[in-house]
């Protein structure tokens, strides 16, 4: 495992990165509304990365059609848009990533379309709350296990009947959108490479109302929830410093 340690300058750079994305994001999430095709999001991404000069990390990823993932109720992750449209009720994940610089930023949001149920409000709340914990739990001198953890005790001990996607990953960051290492949303405290400064990551986690497991659509791309049940994801990319881990997305 080669975990790579950025410079001053590069987590500067990586900051100017990330704050494109969290505009991008909350621009996006400021229009959408009941009766919008998903497909019309991706526009949105679209013209504000050209409007910033910055370019998509997911379009061409492996062959990804789209800037944005957008995931729908007990879709989890990697939605493709197009002309599904968004209905009163709705919980909508959104995933983005930009490069800017020679350099990325990744998160993602859940929100809801209209009114959602209280299930949906807890569910987006808890979720929200188990990347609070991460952050808090990262910093130079703890182990990644230690964050790890943290997001799985938010969830699965702390709260009542959710759980932590085991398949899919937080991630190392920098020049790659995916670099060493990877950070499962479950995990033992005091275990694995210890953090320290100038590491940068991208913490996730994915929270499913019902069963952790999960299976893969038709179109070989979107995850969904095993039971079909609820599912929720917030990210950030942030870096390790002297003391409290900096988000670089907000």
């Amino acid at each position: 495992m080669t975990i790579i340690i950025k410079t001053e300058d590069e987590i500067a750079a990586m900051r100017q990165a990330g704050r494109i994305v969290a505009m991008i994001l909350k621009t996006i999430v400021e229009q959408i509304g009941p009766g919008m095709e998903t497909k019309e999001l991706d526009i949105i991404a679209a013209r504000e990365l050209e409007k910033r000069g910055a370019k998509a990390s997911f379009k061409g990823y492996r062959g990804f059609p789209a800037n944005l993932c957008v995931s729908i109720n007990e879709e989890i992750v990697h939605g493709i848009p197009g002309k599904r449209v968004l209905r009163d009720g709705d919980v909508v994940s959104l995933d983005f990533g930009a490069i800017f610089g020679g350099f990325q930023g990744d998160a993602a949001v859940t929100v809801g379309v209209g009114k959602i149920s209280r299930e949906a409000k807890e569910l987006i709340e808890t979720t929200r709350g188990a990347l609070e914990a991460g952050i808090k739990a990262a910093y130079a001198g703890a182990k990644l296990g230690d964050v790890s953890y943290a997001i799985q005790d938010y969830v699965e001990h702390q709260r009542n009947g959710y759980k932590v996607v085991r398949e899919y990953t937080g991630h190392g960051i920098g020049h790659d959108m995916h670099e060493e290492p990877q950070i499962p949303n479950f995990g033992l405290p005091d275990s694995g490479p210890v953090l320290k400064k100038g590491m940068t990551l991208a913490l996730e986690p994915m929270v499913n109302a019902g069963d952790w497991r999960t299976r893969v659509g038709d179109d070989q791309w979107t995850v969904c929830t095993y039971d079909n049940s609820l599912s929720a994801h917030f990210e950030h990319t942030i870096a390790i410093t002297g003391g409290e881990a900096e988000v670089l997305t907000k």
